[in-house]
């Protein structure tokens, strides 16, 4: 059996994992955090710390730290969680967006973290019901999570009672199809939806995502620390076209993070805009 956790190796662990993920672990996660330690330490055959830790850091295919990664980020979420966001979206957030449009450039929504994929297919589900105009623009609709594994969870979009809990009969119907597994979303909304791997600490990873109209971030950046929240949200300015929106979660607010941004009190939520100049 792996030996036990020190507080010099637990220490030493959060702030390497802060480098590399910019997620911070209080003292309060430390039975989470030591219960997969001590997971990966067996499952690799490593029985003391510090030769794990060596593994980690100096592997040259990063592939357990990318596994690791994968038990540590919680992925947790349903069908139309905060609703309300998705309503701005539709009614106050697009309607902006086209009417300074002068091009015939796809409109482009960036979800990060997609989890296990509720919220950007929501997304997909919502702009097909209630957009009126969702004939008239074409739509890429991004999704990222640093879950290699959650990614391949979203892809294949399965999912139980809980997450489609909030969907209404209808949507249920119509979206998925309903076998022992659970629900099965149907193939012309999963194709809808594209996703891929990115660390939101990792410029190298974030360098590629550009001229986006629209980021959800939604409860995400709670688990960052103030140096971690700032450095996301230049990355998210650079990724925006001038005049794109931000959404984060209803528990988080830009505007203690960064002055890059303007605040938007629509009727239906307030979000945040990238100045248009």
């Amino acid at each position: 059996m792996p030996s036990i956790i020190t507080d010099e190796d637990f220490q030493k662990f959060r702030e390497f994992f802060y480098r590399k993920t910019g997620i911070q672990f209080e003292n309060t996660k430390r039975y989470f955090v030591d219960k997969r330690l001590l997971e990966r330490m067996e499952a690799t055959d490593n029985k003391l710390f510090r030769n794990y830790f060596t593994m980690l850091r100096f592997q040259a295919s990063g592939e357990e730290l990318q596994t690791l990664t994968n038990l540590m980020t919680v992925n947790e979420t349903y069908f139309f969680r905060e609703e309300y966001q998705f309503k701005c979206l539709v009614d106050s957030i697009l309607p902006e967006l086209v009417s300074r449009r002068r091009n015939d450039k796809p409109l482009r929504i960036w979800v990060i973290p997609s989890s296990s994929g509720e919220e950007p297919y929501s997304i997909a589900i919502y702009l097909l019901e209630r957009w009126a105009d969702i004939n008239r623009y074409d739509v890429e609709i991004i999704a990222s999570d640093i879950d290699t594994r959650i990614l391949e969870s979203a892809r294949a979009g399965l999912y139980g009672d809980r997450a489609v809990s909030h969907l209404p009969e209808a949507y249920r119907q119509k979206y998925f199809k309903r076998s022992a597994a659970g629900y099965q979303l149907i193939d012309d909304v999963r194709h809808a939806v594209e996703f891929s791997r990115v660390n939101l600490s990792d410029r190298a990873d974030t360098r590629a995502f550009r001229h986006f109209d629209v980021v959800f971030c939604r409860n995400l950046l709670i688990y960052f620390d103030d140096v971690s929240r700032k450095a996301a949200a230049e990355t998210f300015f650079d990724a925006l076209n001038p005049g794109g929106f931000i959404c984060l979660g209803h528990s988080e607010s830009m505007s203690r993070i960064s002055s890059l941004y303007r605040v938007r009190k629509f009727p239906e939520a307030i979000v945040y805009q990238k100045p248009t100049e």
